[in-house]
């Protein structure tokens, strides 16, 4: 889809974890669309500076905040930081999220409670904190998992089962927001070509075969997603999910 159906123009986004991979080509994407976008990131600092640089070079205004989103303050700061930098919040992509492959009776709780905080609360958090400052026809997006769905290999227990509770809490926040016209929606990306997940990993020869496609997913497919859901062209989805994945899920 084209950036002229994706008309963002004078919107304020903000994209957390967004210093590389998934994030980042969510971030440029809508500042391709016409937004002006904030980003986080925990610890790639240099990166993320470039893709705010990247950002700025389209004409857009763009700000990279420190912030790691499973400390409460943080993702509340994160937010007015956006709001002060930008003069005001309009899209909301929660997309920070960890993933560790580990046999659940093995996984330590500083990794469990890791999950939690990163993947659940931080959404939460980050969410509530937006909600202060997002007007009415604004946009909440979510960056869910296949594994939100279904869990195609083991090692990933905990992981799924942070995404799953984004399912409902997806569902749920479109019931309070609808009244007011902000969407609330998911993207579920399943095996995406990433740094972290490259498409030659040790995960990949369980992965491969499970696929429709037969090929890992690339990030700016999963960026073509949100800048839909963000646009003015997806004003009556909500309380809904679009899976990335090539076919895992199916």
């Amino acid at each position: 889809m084209g950036t002229s159906n994706l008309n963002l123009a004078g919107k304020r986004a903000l994209v957390t974890g967004a210093a590389r991979g998934i994030g980042a080509a969510i971030a440029f994407k809508l500042a391709e669309a016409g937004a002006d976008v904030a980003i986080t990131y925990e610890k790639s600092a240099e990166k993320a500076e470039k893709l705010a640089a990247d950002i700025r070079g389209l004409g857009r205004k763009a700000v990279a905040i420190q912030a790691d989103i499973g400390n409460p303050q943080a993702a509340k700061n994160a937010v007015e930081q956006t709001v002060a930098e930008l003069g005001g919040l309009d899209i909301l992509v929660n997309n920070a999220g960890v993933l560790s492959n580990v046999a659940f009776s093995e996984q330590a709780l500083e990794d469990i409670n890791l999950h939690l905080n990163v993947n659940v609360r931080g959404v939460f958090l980050t969410t509530q904190a937006a909600l202060k400052h997002i007007p009415d026809g604004g946009r909440i997006i979510s960056i869910g998992s296949n594994a939100g769905l279904a869990v195609p290999f083991p090692g990933i227990t905990v992981y799924a089962a942070t995404k799953s509770a984004l399912e409902s809490f997806t569902r749920g926040l479109a019931r309070e927001l609808g009244p007011r016209e902000i969407t609330v929606n998911l993207v579920r990306p399943g095996p995406i070509e990433t740094e972290m997940n490259p498409s030659d990993g040790p995960i990949a020869p369980f992965v491969l075969p499970k696929l429709a496609n037969a090929r890992y997913g690339k990030t700016h497919e999963v960026a073509d997603a949100v800048a839909f859901l963000a646009g003015p062209t997806a004003a009556y989805v909500t309380g809904s999910g679009i899976s990335v994945d090539g076919g895992i899920s199916a």
